[in-house]
Order: C-alpha cells, then sequence, then structure tokens
C-alpha cells in the first residue's frame, strides 16, 4: 500500500492523476465494508476498521460517488471485525430483518480521525477516492455527513434529472426483407415518463419535464428494487380495464394530485413499463446501440407489482403486429437495433406503427404488368388455407420494391402450373396460376388497398 502511495503522489506530482492523495504521513487504516440492507427501508451500513471494531454508520441513500455531494450518515453501533463479511438473511421478528450483502470492501487509510471530523482514502472495488465524514450541527441525533472530496472516477457521468423522450416518427411497419434488423415492442397507448432511481428512491418525470412523483405512489418500491444501481429509465405509465389500456383511467391518474391519487391507487392502478436505459451506473448509455441497451435493461430484473420491462421482439413484426391488434392494443414501435438513442429527437430509426392489419397468405397466381412494370406482374393473386384447399382472398399489387418485382417474377415462373390452386378461381383471363408454396405477409388498411410487406421463410 505504501509503494501505490508513493506512486500515485509522484504522478500526481507530475500532472498524470487528479486524485487527491495525502501528503502527510497517514495512520495504517484498516478494512472498510459497504453493505447493502434491504431492511423495511433500505439503506447502506457504512463501515470502518478502527480500534478493534466496526465503526458502524448508516447511509440511507449510498456512499456518494461525486465530490461535494453530502449524504445524511446516522451512527450506529459498532459491530466485530468479522461482521465485515456477513451476507444472508436476518430472520424476520429480529432487529434489522431483512437480505444483506456485501456492496463493496476494501482498505482505507486514515487522514484525520478526529472527534467531529473523519478524513480517508478508500481504495475498494468500486469505491477509490478521498472522503470525510463530518458531524451534523442540524439537531439530527448522530447525525454525520459522509461527503467525497477529490474529483470522480475517470468517465464517472452524474445521472441526470431528466431527459426528453426519444419520440418515435409515425410510419410503415419495415419489410420481412428488414425484419432482422429491427426489434418490436408493443405500444400501450400510455404516458411517456422519464424515472430517475438512485439511492433508493425514484423520481418520475413526464414529458414535458414536469415532476409527477407524487401522483404514483405505487412507483416507490421501485427505487428498492434497484437497490445501489443508479438509473435513468425511460417508458410509459399505463392503467387498465378489462385487461386492455384504460385511457380515461390513465387521464384520471395523471391529472389527479398526489393526495388523490393515492385514493386512486386501488381503484385505477398505474402500472410503469420499462423499454429503455439511459443511463446506468454513473455512465451514459445513449451512444450503445438499442440492442446493447436492452440487454442491460434487461439484466436489471425489474419486475415488481408495478413495474416489469415488457419483452421485445427481434424479428417477424408481423405477429407481433397481428398480437398488438388481437390484444387491442393501439400499435407497436419499431426500432432498429442498431440505433442509439437521441433525447428529444424523432428519426427513422424509431418508427411508430398504428396496429396494423398483417395477414398472412399463400401465392395462387399472378396476372402481367404493363409499362414499367413489364415482364414482372401486375398483381398477386393470395389465397388462405381452407381445411384443405385454398380459399381465394383477393389480390396485392402494391408495395413492392423493383427488386421484389424482379426476383418474384422470376420464382413464380418457376412454379407455373396450369390449373387454379384456388377452390373457386378468381375470373381473370389473364391470371397465371403458381403451385401455392410461397406464403407472405399483407398488411390491410382501414380504406387502403392492401399493401405487400413479403414473403415468409416459412
Amino acid at each position: 500500500m505504501a509503494d501505490e502511495l508513493a506512486e500515485r503522489r509522484r504522478k500526481r506530482a507530475l500532472g498524470c492523476t487528479p486524485e487527491a492523495v495525502p501528503e502527510t504521513p497517514v495512520d495504517r487504516g484498516g478494512v472498510f465494508v459497504v453493505q447493502e440492507h434491504h431492511a423495511s427501508q433500505l439503506h447502506w451500513d457504512f463501515r470502518l476498521e478502527r480500534a478493534g471494531v466496526l465503526a458502524s454508520w448508516t447511509v440511507p441513500r449510498g456512499v456518494p460517488r461525486s465530490p461535494g455531494r453530502g449524504r445524511l450518515a446516522v451512527r450506529i453501533d459498532d459491530q466485530d471485525v468479522a461482521y465485515a463479511d456477513f451476507e444472508g438473511e436476518i430472520p424476520q421478528g429480529e432487529y434489522g430483518a431483512g437480505t444483506v450483502e456485501v456492496w463493496d470492501r476494501g482498505r482505507y487509510e486514515t487522514v484525520h480521525w478526529h472527534e467531529h471530523r473523519i478524513e480517508f482514502v478508500l481504495y475498494g472495488e468500486r469505491l477509490r477516492g478521498r472522503y470525510e465524514l463530518g458531524r451534523r450541527e442540524d439537531g439530527v441525533a448522530d447525525g454525520w455527513t459522509l461527503r467525497r472530496l477529490d474529483p470522480a472516477e475517470a468517465g464517472h457521468e452524474d445521472t441526470p434529472r431528466f431527459l426528453a423522450p426519444m419520440p418515435a416518427r409515425p410510419g410503415r411497419l419495415p419489410s420481412t426483407a428488414e425484419d432482422a434488423e429491427w426489434a418490436y415492442e408493443f405500444a400501450w397507448g400510455g404516458r411517456r415518463t422519464i424515472v430517475r432511481a438512485g439511492g433508493g428512491r425514484v423520481t418520475a418525470i413526464d414529458e414535458t419535464g414536469a415532476d409527477v412523483t407524487g401522483r404514483y405512489p405505487e412507483l416507490r418500491g421501485l427505487g428498492a428494487q434497484l437497490g445501489s444501481s443508479e438509473a435513468l429509465l425511460d417508458g410509459e405509465i399505463v392503467v387498465f380495464s378489462g385487461g386492455k389500456p384504460d385511457p380515461a383511467g390513465l387521464r384520471r391518474r395523471t391529472e389527479a394530485d398526489p393526495a388523490v391519487a393515492v385514493r386512486l391507487v386501488d381503484r385505477h392502478p398505474a402500472f410503469f413499463f420499462v423499454s429503455d436505459v439511459l443511463h446506468l451506473d454513473y455512465r451514459s448509455r445513449l451512444e450503445l446501440p438499442y440492442t446493447e441497451r436492452r440487454a442491460l435493461l434487461d439484466d436489471l430484473g425489474l419486475r415488481g407489482d408495478h413495474w416489469q420491462v415488457p419483452a421485445a421482439h427481434f424479428g417477424d413484426g408481423g405477429a407481433v403486429a397481428r398480437a398488438s391488434r388481437e390484444h387491442g392494443l393501439p400499435g407497436l414501435v419499431a426500432k432498429r437495433r442498431s440505433s442509439p438513442y437521441r433525447p428529444g429527437r424523432a428519426n427513422s430509426d424509431w418508427l411508430y406503427v398504428e396496429s396494423p392489419d398483417v395477414r398472412r397468405v399463400v401465392i395462387g397466381g399472378w396476372r402481367p404488368g404493363g409499362g414499367r412494370r413489364a415482364g414482372t406482374f401486375a398483381s398477386l393473386l393470395l389465397g388462405v388455407p381452407d381445411g384443405a384447399g385454398l380459399r381465394y382472398a383477393g389480390s396485392v399489387g402494391v408495395g413492392f420494391s423493383q427488386g421484389e418485382l424482379v426476383s418474384l417474377a422470376a420464382a413464380l415462373a418457376q412454379l407455373e402450373q396450369p390449373d387454379s390452386p384456388f377452390e373457386q378461381a378468381p375470373e381473370h383471363a389473364d391470371a397465371h396460376w403458381v403451385r401455392p408454396v410461397l406464403a407472405a405477409e399483407v398488411v390491410h388498411g382501414p380504406n387502403s388497398a392492401p399493401r405487400w410487406r413479403g414473403l415468409l421463410s416459412d
């Protein structure tokens, strides 16, 4: 340890490191440990080995990682040094009942240890830096303030209070050929909300930047579940009735003041559906591709009575669209898997698609094209399996790229047969029939002709 300090002092003298390292001789110090304690109220127990015991403080909001941000630390009873290794369950009925986990451990060196002020340097797995504990003078019993004195570690970024949600641009469902590039999430018709969690607490901010935490008391436990993680989460507040999103119930919750919101919890419970993580553990995640942010979000394991991370579906947007429609949801959001997060800025990487009527069909024939489609086809004749046969289900003539026109025409030429595969053939004198082996998807709009989406691999 002495060699490490000497080297760090040398680097500081050369301007190589901003970290404050004491110039004066320090006491040996000893072991330190931070234990995350999920009791009736989440808190962290901060312990320093001193005179054969662990001098201990309870820190309700966790050890600060940035300078200047003091946290309340309440002096509690000393513990035996062996307690530094304790992890496990304290049984119900005993003092401090709950789960204890070691959040960080390591060694520390003392700079000063006075009755009302302690200064020390931590060398832990997570915490490395210079700190002080100072007695408070505001009347808090056994109250101290725990504060970091030196700059935070390289790469540290304080979690923002708020970032404007990235909107999705209205658009069409990507084609089947593009499915591998996209992830699909259900749109719930809720109120877009940014939640900041840290130190066991949560703050909910709506799209305008207004603090709406008091409207959703159901979310308090989310902070405890995240524990020591600091996170900025994007999602939707949703209210349900009869298993479907309830716009009227949501409106009552979003317009209620905190006193009324408490009374509405039973009648119109709110749920936070988390879809993205923007900051995590003092690092911005905005530039990560969607797939990496999503993996970080899934790893957090967020699931409670009033919050969860609904599944993201990679590929097969047609199946997601059909499920969205069947469950009475307003639509889906298609997110390009490589997309970064752009706060407040819409682009073509995120598309909002109103619940489309996506149908699976089989190609049974085609009609020849003219003009710019000469040599390909004007439309495809479609069917759906019906018992042992194929029932005619109309045609599709829009939505094809030039490449699809050419490749499909070539494929259909190889499948041509003299007889119609349909139970009742459509009356088209110019129709060409094919063996019904190519499956595809088409999108039906309420007031528009069906649009081609693409071939299916199965």
